[in-house]
């Protein structure tokens, strides 16, 4: 479930630093070597947009070069494709709390939006009274999105490395806890980010899918700067932490020579507490070759 919504959630942004740091594509999204000592090859970075609107081609000649390279492949959530056991993972968590009802949960002057929003997708707001508000946010969210989980990336590269091993970052039920243990008033911001954006969630969908595939950095920033990721805490949360604890990890195995693709979220490539930012940190070269 988690990440047919990511599209609308999080905003696909690719690391304009390290776009600095080397030639612009020429078509296809965003892709980064990393090298070590003697600027020998040791892994990539990818952002991947984990929900696409439409079919989108994105398979480039130097993608799959790195593809045929690499050693493992590193994603978040390694059982992307099995959506029931994602299911089971978030009702487990998603209503162990009591909650009040969906429509007192929301700042009063959003309520009128909520309902607009639910009206258009033709479900009463009573079928969320039950889930916590996080939960609650995310199943909005996923009425209002226009991509398809069947269509994203990350399935697309799960089953292009068939023969290989597939190394998970986190899981769906990791990533569902990180909403769980947000405060309240934070959950509050979530689903109010998501009624804001819900209004034009097709839109919004097929502009991320179009500067995502195009390796459009400047577009991509610009989109990245609306909704939650402007909330100080739900960035820290959603990306600072994770970005961090990630990045540890990746180094390890950049460091055992297993020349890892890795293939996260575009959000995750970010700024000063970005993945390639903390990799850099840590000694690596990055350099954009897409």
């Amino acid at each position: 479930m988690i990440r047919a919504v990511f599209l609308t959630l999080l905003a696909v942004l690719l690391l304009a630093a390290c776009a600095r740091e080397g030639p612009q594509s020429d078509g296809g999204p965003a892709l980064w070597e990393v090298s070590g000592p003697k600027d020998m090859p040791a892994g990539w970075l990818f952002g991947t947009v984990h929900a696409l609107p439409r079919e989108v081609v994105w398979r480039t000649p130097r993608l799959d070069q790195a593809l045929d390279a690499a050693q493992v492949l590193v994603v978040e959530v390694g059982n992307v494709g099995d959506e029931r056991a994602i299911a089971d993972a978030f009702r487990r968590i998603a209503i162990d709390q009591a909650s009040p009802p969906l429509l007192d949960r929301i700042d009063p002057r959003a309520r009128p939006r909520l309902v607009a929003m639910l009206d258009r997708e033709g479900v009463p707001a009573q079928r969320f009274d039950d889930l916590e508000t996080w939960a609650a946010a995310l199943a909005l969210a996923r009425l209002a999105g226009s991509g398809e989980s069947a269509q994203g990336v990350d399935r697309a590269l799960i089953a292009a490395f068939a023969d290989r091993p597939v190394i998970e970052l986190e899981g769906a039920a990791a990533q569902l806890a990180i909403f769980d243990r947000l405060p309240e008033r934070e959950q509050r911001d979530l689903l109010a980010a998501v009624v804001h954006e819900g209004e034009r969630a097709d839109a919004l969908g097929t502009e991320l899918a179009d500067a995502w595939a195009s390796g459009d950095v400047a577009r991509l920033e610009q989109l990245a700067l609306r909704g939650m990721l402007e909330d100080p805490e739900l960035r820290q949360a959603l990306l600072i932490s994770r970005n961090r604890a990630w990045a540890e990890r990746i180094a390890r195995l950049i460091a055992r020579g297993e020349q890892p693709f890795v293939a996260v979220g575009a959000a995750h490539l970010l700024g000063a507490n970005g993945i390639p930012a903390l990799l850099t940190d840590q000694g690596y070269t990055l350099r954009r070759i897409q």
